[in-house]
């Protein structure tokens, strides 16, 4: 049986240097393993004219400037032209988009080839959007890394990234780890929410007059599991009450 192409990764942005981190730690590694195959596109090589500008004040009238969407077209189809056969799916990184879940995360890592755009200022102009919702062998996605504002794409690419990337088999050491990490713990009662991660602990035994809570020493795993169960549920319902979900 064959196995399934590795993801291929498309990044266009204005700051390619941005990116530089993905050669460290586990995503580095799991890029010298061809677990993941990443290339970073300059949008400002689309762009034409003296100063390379890839933005313009917004129709309207109003603050800042727009992305416009004749380089982000053209960065766009040169990355679907250059993977053929295969559905492409487009993430746009805006404010206004769907919240980035652990799910979501799942669902990437599945993919065969995903594309993010990293808007600037005001973003880009929605005509982009609109149109790669068109295009029968491309899905569109407009994500958000959380209810705030950045000044760009760049670092919400960054953590998508992050999160997706560990969760390819085969990048983690240990893959037992995924199952017991915050959002992916099933909570027991049906319809409440997936649970946090329980505290943990490791040596030495007291720290500055702390100690870790004596049943981890017990030995008796049956119990652990029953104290990490009650502890992720009780951390989970504290951060529940606080954002008032």
């Amino acid at each position: 049986m064959m196995n399934n192409p590795p993801l291929h990764v498309d990044v266009i942005t204005i700051f390619p240097a941005y990116f530089e981190p993905l050669q460290l730690s586990l995503i580095g590694k799991a890029l010298d393993k061809s677990l993941v195959t990443i290339d970073i596109h300059d949008l400002r090589d689309q762009a034409t004219g003296v100063h390379k500008s890839v933005d313009d004040t917004p129709y309207g009238g109003g603050a800042g400037m727009v992305m416009s969407a004749v380089p982000w077209g053209a960065a766009i189809d040169q990355v679907i032209d250059a993977h053929p056969g295969v559905v492409h799916d487009l993430i746009v990184l805006t404010p206004a988009g769907e919240k980035l879940t652990q799910a979501k995360a799942h669902e990437f890592s599945t993919l065969s080839h995903l594309i993010f755009a990293c808007g600037r200022y005001e973003g880009i102009d929605h005509r982009v959007t609109e149109f790669y919702q068109s295009q029968p062998q491309v899905r569109v996605h407009e994500l958000s890394i959380g209810d705030y504002v950045l000044n760009g794409g760049e670092v919400a690419t960054l953590v998508t990234l992050e999160a997706l990337i560990r969760l390819i088999p085969g990048v983690l050491g240990n893959p037992e780890s995924l199952v017991e990490e915050s959002h992916s713990i099933a909570a027991s009662d049906e319809g409440a929410p997936d649970l946090l991660e329980y505290p943990n602990y490791t040596k030495p035994p007291e720290w500055r007059g702390l100690a870790v809570p004596e049943v981890l020493l017990s030995g008796n795993h049956a119990v652990i599991k029953g104290w990490r169960s009650q502890a992720a549920l009780t951390r989970s319902k504290k951060i529940a009450g606080q954002t008032g979900e």
